[in-house]
This record gives C-alpha cells, structure tokens and sequence, in this order.
C-alpha cells in the first residue's frame, strides 16, 4: 500500500497540467472498495477516478497511469474550454 500524499505528488509530477490548471487533487484510500479514488476539482468540474493498487504502482514507478491520464486530458480540456 502506498502513502496517500506520496501518490498524490507522484500524480502531479506525472501530469503537471493538473497545476497549470489550478485543479485540485485529493486521494484517498477506500477500504471497501480496495481502491485509490482520485479527486479532481476546478469550479464546477470534478473527476473521480478509481485507481487499483496495480495502476497505482505504476505512477509510483514513473510509468504513465493511462485510465487517468485520459480522464485528466478530458477534465484539463473542459476547463479550459471555459476560461476563453
């Protein structure tokens, strides 16, 4: 199991559109369900993403976590559709 703030540094190192963007990031552990859920927020945008603990040691690896990474470009784009 991975520290909670270490894998959410890890996330933004890995995609720092997510600070260029001034989205904010939560993740935590949920026991029931055995997996990292990720929350993103900007305004009236949130993504929530469950990450299993294989994608998680792939961030933690240097490796890309793909299923977020997608989920991330969507959320980046639609923010900054609004703010032109």
């Amino acid at each position: 199991m991975h520290d909670r703030q270490k894998l959410c540094n890890k996330i933004v190192e890995i995609y720092p559109e997510i600070g260029q963007c001034e989205i904010d990031i939560m993740v935590d552990w949920n026991e029931n369900k055995n997996v990292w859920v990720v929350d993103l927020k900007k305004d009236k945008h949130e993504l929530l993403h469950y990450l299993e603990e294989p994608d998680a040691d792939n961030c933690m690896d240097n490796k890309q976590c793909v299923s977020l990474g997608l989920e991330i470009a969507q959320l980046v784009k639609n923010v900054k559709g609004e703010q032109y």
